[in-house]
């Protein structure tokens, strides 16, 4: 009678292990699909997938993003998936809410402008106009609805101009992020839309390989990019005067973190200096300088520098100098951040 005991409660013990076993694979399973999920868009003929599709759903969709222009690949070691109006980058050393960001299309198509002076800048409690010193920039009226209602500054980024009336009578204003664009004609609701800046970055810059659709009815994924058709190009005037704006991605920052200085270079006319020299010094409290030689500016004056910080001292600023030449003209400025514990 015991051991009949003992075997029964032997074989529940089996039981419940056995059950927790299937469990668990269902669970990992379940898991496994959700990371695997995809959508497929026959407007463009890609998919978006895994936490793309998510941050895609969970902050406005179609409405927001427009249609996937190119499947994932890796673009500088990142993980990209540019869309009609944004670029989404996969970051996963960060946390959680934070593992997709949008990358800085209107800083790095050259959109940026000088900051606005002292005197305009508004009260800080003003109910319709909010300035970001970070930029120099406001946000006013239906573009600031616009922007707190729909992710504000984890989706558009700052402001880097202040509203502007396009050639064609059209009313915008560019983010690091993203370009708003005012439609009075449409309804109430959907005044306001998303500027194509993705669609402008990739025919401009991505490799036409990854613009191939994913329908195996079009070209395959393995076949030779065609040669883009040779673009005539106007000659630029002479650089007479510069200057240089920098923002920094982190004004306060961890120890171990990398920091990424945003340069823009300017001629007399607010137009970008393609080409233009830059030389980078980061000073430390303690007197240690680190030089950096980045890459010259782009098409649209703008450069990007990623550095590691060198073990700065918790709570003392360190100091940005920045140094651009073209040809016989120089321009210099310098900004700061704070490490931090």
């Amino acid at each position: 009678m015991i051991e009949r005991r003992v075997l029964t409660r032997w074989t529940a013990g089996i039981t419940i292990v056995c059950a927790a076993i299937v469990a668990c694979i269902l669970l990992a399973t379940y898991v496994f699909a959700q990371d695997q999920e995809s959508r497929y868009f026959e407007e463009t003929r890609h998919n978006v997938s895994g936490e793309f599709l998510r941050f895609y759903d969970e902050h406005g969709g179609l409405a927001v993003f427009g249609y996937p222009l190119t499947r994932e690949f890796r673009e500088n070691g990142r993980l990209v998936q540019y869309f009609q109006r944004v670029r989404m980058e996969s970051h996963p050393e960060n946390p959680k809410p934070y593992r997709v960001q949008l990358g800085l299309l209107g800083d790095e198509l050259g959109y940026r402008r000088h900051p606005i002076p002292e005197s305009e800048v508004p009260l800080p409690n003003h109910p319709d106009r909010r300035h970001f010193p970070e930029t120099g920039h406001t946000v006013a009226f239906g573009f600031l609805k616009f922007y707190n209602d729909n992710g504000g500054l984890d989706v558009f980024g700052y402001p880097i101009t202040e509203w502007i009336i396009e050639p064609n009578g059209r009313i915008i204003q560019y983010f690091q992020r993203g370009k708003m664009e005012w439609y009075p004609e449409h309804p109430r609701g959907h005044r306001i839309q998303l500027g194509m800046l993705g669609t402008i970055y990739v025919e401009q810059f991505v490799d036409p390989i990854f613009r191939q659709r994913e329908n195996p009815r079009s070209e395959s994924p393995h076949s030779e990019p065609k040669e883009p058709a040779e673009k005539v190009l106007a000659i630029p005037p002479r650089v007479t005067d510069m200057r240089i704006m920098v923002t920094l991605r982190h004004p306060v920052i961890g120890l171990h973190d990398t920091q990424t200085a945003y340069v823009y270079v300017f001629d007399q006319s607010s137009q970008g200096v393609p080409g233009a020299s830059l030389e980078m010094q980061v000073q430390y409290k303690d007197g240690r300088v680190d030089q950096f030689s980045p890459g010259p500016t782009n098409a649209n004056g703008y450069s990007q520098i990623v550095f590691a910080l060198g073990d700065p001292a918790p709570g003392r600023a360190v100091i940005v100098n920045l140094q651009a030449s073209h040809e016989d003209v120089e321009a210099k400025t310098s900004t700061a951040f704070l490490p931090w514990w």
